[in-house]
């Protein structure tokens, strides 16, 4: 059987690990993330992990090729037969030229979250994180219900360094150097599905799970 590979694009904040929690439950496809990856392989202490831990230890960003390395490697498991669902992976151009050479014969698809800036920036700023336990609150759209204190176990909330103004706004700026030409990318070859993702969770759910299915993935 072919192998069908969903990939999840959007800015920071439009809600891809959210929607791939689901998506990949729903499609049954592995969800995977290149966070994770980096994660599972440092803590295992295996050949990748130490090559990339080398380069992040020096400062320097872990070569595409060591990535790609990592991707396969997790996408070659008994679980990832008949495909997966990617998350975190391409950010690039070169990444998306290569991870399509080495999924040569696969079906793949991208699903492109759309959400406007100043909605990104509300819902990035207004994230707080329990430092005990790492739920994650929203001063507007999820408060908690002893301000500063999280609902799950009462730990402190804080603003992650990520969520910071200044950075979210750097997040995004990058975003739209690196990231966003992918969307022209898998559009070009007939492989891009848009989705609006400034609506409440379930509607954009229902879109994804309805733009994949169309494209076969099911």
């Amino acid at each position: 059987m072919e192998k069908r590979v969903v990939i999840l694009l959007g800015p920071p904040g439009a809600g891809k690990g959210t929607q791939a929690t689901r998506l990949s439950a729903a499609l049954s496809l592995p969800h995977v993330s290149t966070g994770d990856l980096f994660r599972e392989n440092k803590a295992k202490g295996t050949a990748l992990g130490k090559k990339a831990q080398e380069y992040m230890d020096s400062g320097k960003l872990v070569p595409d090729e060591l990535v790609l390395d990592m991707l396969f490697d997790r996408i070659g498991r008994a679980d990832c037969a008949k495909g997966c669902l990617l998350d975190g992976f391409p950010r690039t151009l070169p990444q998306a030229e290569a991870l399509a050479a080495r999924l040569s014969g696969a079906e793949t698809r991208a699903l492109n979250l759309r959400v406007p800036d100043a909605k990104l920036v509300d819902r990035l700023t207004g994230r707080r994180t329990c430092r005990a336990c790492g739920n994650i609150h929203h001063i507007s759209h999820s408060p908690s219900k002893v301000e500063g204190k999280c609902d799950k176990c009462g730990g402190e909330l804080h603003i992650r360094t990520d969520d910071a103004l200044e950075t979210v706004t750097k997040r995004l700026a990058v975003y739209r150097e690196q990231t966003l030409p992918l969307e022209g990318w898998y559009r070009s070859r007939g492989l891009l599905s848009e989705v609006d993702g400034d609506r409440n969770t379930d509607q954009v759910f229902r879109d994804l799970e309805r733009a994949a299915s169309a494209a076969g993935v099911s």
